[in-house]
């Protein structure tokens, strides 16, 4: 059973869902007062906060797998630092295959200072909507793991969802372990939205 204060704690996610996707699809364009609340409430009661993403590949195990596995995605219709925080994981766009997506940790954001191991590389600042990131597989090398250490820093704006609950196997599965004011925010959304038994439906051989 789910108390009232998680449902409410849902509710103010969806509301902040819907608002910021409005504010987001309404930027500099004209509309009236009606269309913009139309548009917030139709998200607000349509629709989940999450999705399903089939992710592959060694360069998050052991966080989500090393085989692959299903990912439970929440939505995050603007990639802000209000929204996504260092040392969450995250689906963002492949900047080499902009039609695919892959699934990374991520590192630093805007105003974070990189400092190569390597002391022939110089130390850079990461500019206003840039972020880092990186995979968790410390046994992978640099251009192995398909990371920033290889193409560098990228636009908030690539990241579309984080990653908030793995499904490795039928028996194998459990949250995801984000930043601390992640875990805080998507408490009710696991709460409400997780179906284990949809995710290992869509469960594929690795």
């Amino acid at each position: 059973m789910v108390s009232l204060s998680t449902w409410c704690r849902y509710v103010a996610n969806k509301f902040d869902f819907a608002l910021s996707l409005a504010s987001k699809r309404y930027v500099g364009t004209p509309i009236g007062h009606g269309e913009f609340a139309d548009f917030v409430w139709k998200n607000l009661f349509q629709g989940k906060l999450t999705y399903l993403h089939w992710n592959k590949g060694e360069e998050m195990a052991p966080s989500i797998g090393g085989k692959g596995g299903t990912l439970l995605v929440r939505k995050l219709p603007i990639a802000d630092t209000t929204h996504v925080f260092v040392g969450d994981v995250v689906v963002l766009k492949d900047p080499e295959q902009r039609e695919d997506c892959i699934v990374r940790r991520l590192a630093a954001i805007e105003g974070y200072q990189m400092v190569s191991k390597d002391p022939e590389d110089e130390p850079f600042m990461l500019d206003k909507g840039q972020c880092w990131v990186v995979a968790d597989n410390e046994t992978m090398k640099p251009e192995e793991a398909n990371d920033s250490r290889k193409f560098g820093p990228l636009p908030m704006t690539d990241i579309v969802g984080r990653v908030i609950y793995s499904l490795r196997t039928a028996v194998d599965h459990g949250p995801v372990q984000n930043s601390h004011f992640s875990l805080r925010k998507d408490t009710p959304v696991l709460e409400i939205e997780l179906d284990v038994e949809e995710m290992a439906k869509n469960q594929k051989q690795p």
